[in-house]
């Protein structure tokens, strides 16, 4: 059994960010010192950096995938910078033409109609010999299908005559607990004449068997209980997506996709509660089986005609659905091994979103254009809850798993939203080194709630933003950002939920007067490629100022039934400063070892609901320091790596009604080698958790409000899953 890691913010932690921005300063220095004064053979025109098929030639690339890994700068992944809101804090902009940071990916210029159906799962799914050159566009351009991001890497595939290709991959999964769990893939992509097609067949293995321990002390601060759970979740993915490309003529063409996707999660628990207040007492022995159901569906797709004067008009749509249920169900084992039910908690969701936009992108000038268009979209969530407890009276009833029913206020709701978006958006190349991007945009929007609460309100929203770049040299580029950020709601938050991080707390309210969290965004980015292809550095600034910010908030129905839920407290500021760090090792005669690093520090300030002074924001933690490493060995067809993510500790908290919580953990660590041999079969060996690392909490609770400030128990929380090895075997026929 592990020892919970309790952590708490110190001066020496400042010593530490110090050590950290040291060493990628460091290796920022070490890679510039040695790099030559020229310009990057592969730049392009307009902020654009042209990667040929022969670039990936010696790495012996085998997926689309494994070629965008070997440029230095590109993370496909993004991060939203976090305000940590709690339930449903990591919710994106609303519409689909809201961009983000990081890096977007395209597919011959054209962005996937769909948000479960991604490009980012298609690039592991096309083959390497069917991509003629990646571009990665720094700039902005009335041409492309995404906005507001810091980069776009768009997928060049060859234009020649037919061809089709079959991938596949096998996986073994290895657990900690010696399970094992067997997965793959398959897709078949081609062309032929027009069309250009891809089905894939998906099984991934997400088992986990998460090992909580607890301790808890209570206000006299001696030990009160120690509780020691495997929750055993037997999970698997499957997926069927399809995409095909048309066209019709030089001038028009067409595409769609669909996915649909099973992903049940049948959940096992058993808990040992030791009281160590009466060690004669015998532990609190309880299961609990929690049969999950989850599936869903998508399908989009658009249309673009180009005119003969350089104009062109595009439609597109997104129709899907997500549907969730689980049933709850938790047992008292007695002395003698027989069982009496406890718990009977159930509850079942379906949402569904419906998005049509339509544009018209005309050229005004020679370096100017203009896009025009609206947006429609439509958000249902069909809400039930249902909760049975072993009370004194009432009448059991069967379809309340034969306890006594409860009233959970919000329970069965109903929500829909009706969202309209007109937009306009000015490109303008101001010369060869300079580009402005302004847009306009008006959000009106109405919310309508039926059920158990009946609620309508209508929302309007003015969303200016002024993204300008400029390119100081062909390698050094700045970019000033400035926008109003309209966050998309997340449904599940209008209504009662089910609680899986408290057991002494069944359900969560709902709030039925939410509205959109939004903030103002100042952002100034510097990037410079180094030249002689070393690699990439860049320094990030940028301020979020919030309104309506959604925290916990005090929806109590009475004093003696204290109850929060996600509300909108007003404004609040956050700060972040981050520097990347992707540079190739060519100042130690390793050409083909790539290291990537990030560091950065923030900070967030907000005037506390619950207790009135000034704090950060719930879940918002320090900074973080990521490192990591790819090594190429082209002459036996081989590379590995390392990589280590580790968030810094202290302060990371979340404030409820009647707990405060603190999180921390140690750096994670991930290691893999990936081989290509007998006729180009690829082996790769991940492990995952290399550390085998826990995620921590220690909450604090208090008798009634915690403006009270009366002490009732304190719990030292860890939980963590163990290593994960994955052997899998990939290749194309």
């Amino acid at each position: 059994m592990k020892n919970c890691h309790h952590a708490a913010p110190t001066l020496p932690q400042l010593s530490v960010i110090n050590k950290y921005f040291s060493i990628l300063l460091l290796t920022i220095t070490l890679a510039a010192s040695h790099t030559k004064a020229l310009a990057q053979d592969n730049v392009g025109d307009d902020s654009t950096i042209v990667y040929p098929a022969t670039y990936f030639a010696e790495y012996s690339a085998v997926t689309a995938l494994d070629m965008v890994n070997r440029i230095p700068g590109i993370s496909i992944s993004t991060s939203a910078g976090g305000s940590g809101g709690g339930r449903g804090a990591s919710r994106g902009g609303r519409g689909l033409g809201s961009g983000g940071g990081g890096t977007q990916i395209l597919i011959n210029g054209k962005r996937v109609a769909g948000k479960n159906n991604n490009t980012q799962s298609m690039l592991a799914r096309i083959n390497a010999s069917q991509v003629s050159r990646i571009e990665l566009i720094r700039g902005t351009s009335g041409d492309l299908d995404v906005r507001g991001s810091t980069q776009i890497a768009n997928i060049v595939l060859y234009n020649d005559a037919a061809q089709t290709t079959l991938s596949y991959e096998l996986s073994t999964n290895y657990y900690e607990d010696s399970t094992s769990e067997p997965g793959g893939s398959f897709s078949y992509s081609g062309k032929t004449g027009n069309l250009d097609f891809l089905f894939s067949a998906v099984a991934e293995p997400q088992y986990d068997h998460r090992v909580v321990t607890e301790n808890s002390i209570l206000a006299d601060l001696l030990p009160n209980d120690q509780i020691f759970e495997n929750r055993i979740q037997d999970q698997t993915q499957y997926t069927l997506s399809t995409n095909f490309g048309y066209e019709f003529g030089a001038n028009s063409s067409a595409r769609f996709n669909a996915l649909i996707s099973e992903n049940d999660n049948p959940t096992t628990v058993s808990r040992r509660t030791t009281n160590l207040r009466d060690i004669t007492s015998l532990p609190l022995l309880e299961r609990e089986t929690i049969p999950g159901e989850q599936s869903n569906w998508e399908v989009g797709g658009d249309y673009e005609i180009k005119f003969s004067n350089g104009n062109h008009a595009k439609i597109l749509f997104i129709s899907n659905e997500n549907d969730t249920s689980s049933t709850r169900e938790r047992f008292e084992i007695d002395a003698v091994g027989g069982e009496s039910k406890n718990l009977f908690l159930d509850s079942a969701s379906i949402l569904k979103e419906r998005i049509v936009r339509g544009s018209y992108t005309m050229k005004l000038f020679s370096e100017q254009s203009l896009e025009l268009g609206i947006e429609r979209a439509q958000t249902i969530l069909d809400s039930k809850l249902r909760l049975g407890l072993p009370l004194d009276s009432g009448t059991p009833s069967d379809t309340f798993g034969g306890l006594i029913p409860v009233t959970v206020s919000n329970a069965n709701t109903r929500v829909e939203e009706i969202r309209y978006e007109p937009f306009a958006i000015h490109n303008w190349r101001i010369n060869s080194r300079m580009s402005l991007e302004t847009s306009f945009v008006y959000e009106t929007s109405e919310i309508d709630q039926t059920g158990d609460f009946a609620n309508t309100r209508k929302f309007d929203f003015f969303k200016p933003k002024i993204d300008y770049r400029f390119d100081i040299t062909p390698q050094l580029q700045l970019r000033f950002l400035i926008d109003k950020f309209v966050r998309q709601i997340n449904f599940s938050d209008f209504v009662a939920a089910t609680d899986s991080d408290d057991n002494d707390s069944n359900t969560q309210a709902g709030n039925t007067a939410l509205r959109p969290d939004l903030w103002w965004n100042y952002n100034i980015l510097a990037e410079y490629r180094l030249p002689d292809d070393v690699g990439v550095v860049s320094a990030n600034l940028y301020k979020h100022h919030h309104q309506d910010f959604l925290q916990r908030i005090d929806v109590s129905p009475s004093e003696d039934e204290l109850r929060s839920a996600n509300g909108n407290i007003g404004s609040g500021d956050m700060w972040v400063f981050e520097l990347k760090a992707s540079v190739r090792l060519k100042r130690f005669n390793l050409p083909n070892v790539l290291v990537t690093s990030r560091a950065s520090v923030r900070d967030s300030e907000v005037t506390d609901p619950l207790l009135g002074g000034e704090r950060r924001f719930n879940n918002y933690h320090r900074g973080d320091f990521d490192i990591g490493f790819r090594h190429d060995i082209p002459q036996w067809k081989m590379n590995w790596g390392v990589s280590m993510v580790n968030q810094i500790d202290g302060n990371t908290k979340r404030w409820d009604i009647d707990d405060i919580e603190d999180f921390h953990a140690d750096p994670v660590v991930a290691a893999f080698v990936e081989l290509i041999a007998f006729d180009n079969i690829t082996f790769r060996f991940d492990v995952s958790n290399l550390t085998d690392t826990d995620n921590c909490r220690d909450r604090t609770r208090f008798i009634g409000r915690i403006s009270a400030n009366i002490l009732e128990e304190v719990e030292f929380n860890c939980a963590g899953s163990g290593r994960v090895l994955a052997l899998n075997v990939s290749g194309t026929f």
